[in-house]
């Protein structure tokens, strides 16, 4: 598949820093009262690795499995597991993406965060069918959907500022429609060092739009239901068995 971080990998993680600050307690609390028994949680898309410390905080003695595609994202993700006695124990890096990765069942969770957008329809049917097949009764999923919800322009806007050391890291995004439920974003990531020197690299890739109405009837389709979860700017949902909740 196409790496979309292969030139942007290295600034990730200082950039979505700040998110994870809000997003951490509400991961935590869709998780809460997972029992560790039912299975591994999977971590759809892992990234740099983010989201490992919540999950294994709010679900004691559970496996995790960290699925990520991205070798540039993957050098990050493995340098925060082995850096962490408690990820280093508990959690497995997977090579690879959903669908595609070979997964046991049943699975305790399934965790994707700011990951819906980069799978096109059917691959969000393969996901949605991955998991009515493989979640244990009481499983779910946990996931965020982010705005724009329909394929509109988005303006360039700055995303991150971040100093380290004495160089500057900025990052800026916009977007433009590319379909009826598509859009490309594009992001311009900004190096300014000590001497004032500026360098610049800039990525674009594509984005499917799925709004929560959308998200609701998708999952319907698997007897799946989704239901908010934290305030409703937060995009977060949880997604279970239809009854569950």
């Amino acid at each position: 598949m196409d790496d979309h971080y292969r030139a942007s990998a290295e600034y990730i993680d200082m950039m979505i820093a700040p998110w994870w600050e809000s997003a951490a307690p509400l991961l935590a609390g869709a998780l809460h009262g997972l029992d560790a028994a039912s299975g591994p949680i999977v971590d759809a898309g892992a990234g740099s690795g983010r989201a490992l410390r919540t999950v294994v905080e709010a679900v004691p003695g559970a496996e995790v499995l960290a699925v990520e595609p991205s070798p540039g994202m993957r050098a990050a993700l493995f340098t925060r597991v082995l850096a962490d006695e408690r990820l280093r124990t508990r959690v497995t890096v997977v090579a690879g993406g959903l669908p595609g990765a070979r997964l046991p069942a049943p699975l305790g969770a399934l965790v994707a965060m700011n990951v819906i957008g980069h799978l096109p329809p059917a691959h969000r049917a393969g996901f949605w069918a991955l998991a009515a097949e493989r979640l244990a009764p009481a499983g779910r999923v946990v996931l965020n959907l982010s705005p724009p919800f329909e394929p509109v322009a988005v303006p360039l806007s700055p995303m991150a500022d971040v100093r380290v050391g004495h160089a500057r890291y900025e990052g800026w995004a916009r977007a433009q429609p590319a379909g009826r439920d598509r859009l490309v974003w594009e992001m311009t990531y900004r190096v300014t060092g000590a001497d004032g020197a500026v360098t610049e690299s800039a990525v674009s890739y594509e984005w499917f739009t799925l709004g929560p109405d959308a998200l609701a009837a998708e999952v319907a389709g698997h007897g799946l239901a989704a239901v908010p979860h934290g305030p409703a700017d937060a995009g977060f949902f949880v997604v279970t068995r239809e009854g569950r909740r």
